[in-house]
């Protein structure tokens, strides 16, 4: 098996790409012409929305994300964390962590998006060296 997509709940989908187009720099790769569900091309795995709508019409009862006491986060790993923390809250993100260095040796930011999923802008993990 695979990990093929992760979907989020969300009230607008065409929105929410939006936002994660001008926030992470992502690319659109299907909108469906209902705009219930849309996905986002981010390598193998996509990162995917449904619309709450949808989901209460399927008979699903879909919380609403808490970045207070988050249950998951989304991370997008990147070598330049300040750039990529500025320009998620230039697209309307709202900052949760400044960005700042671990002591792993990894760089972490955390931001909201609109729909108040908790995102890690982070650096790639620095693993110990083999050998």
């Amino acid at each position: 098996m695979i990990l093929r997509y992760t979907i989020l709940y969300v009230d607008n989908v065409a929105e929410t790409l939006d936002f994660y187009e001008r926030a992470f720099d992502m690319k659109r790769s299907f909108l469906h012409e209902s705009g219930d569900y849309g996905e986002l091309a981010t390598g193998e795995t996509k990162l995917a929305f449904s619309s709450t709508r949808l989901m209460r019409e399927l008979g699903k009862a879909p919380g609403k994300p808490r970045p207070e006491s988050p249950v998951f986060e989304i991370a997008f790993e990147t070598d330049d964390v300040r750039s990529g923390f500025d320009r998620a809250l230039a697209a309307g993100a709202r900052p949760v962590q400044e960005v700042r260095h671990e002591p792993w040796g990894q760089t972490t930011s955390y931001v909201c998006d609109p729909n108040g999923y908790l995102v890690e802008i982070c650096s790639p993990v620095q693993l110990p060296s083999a050998g």
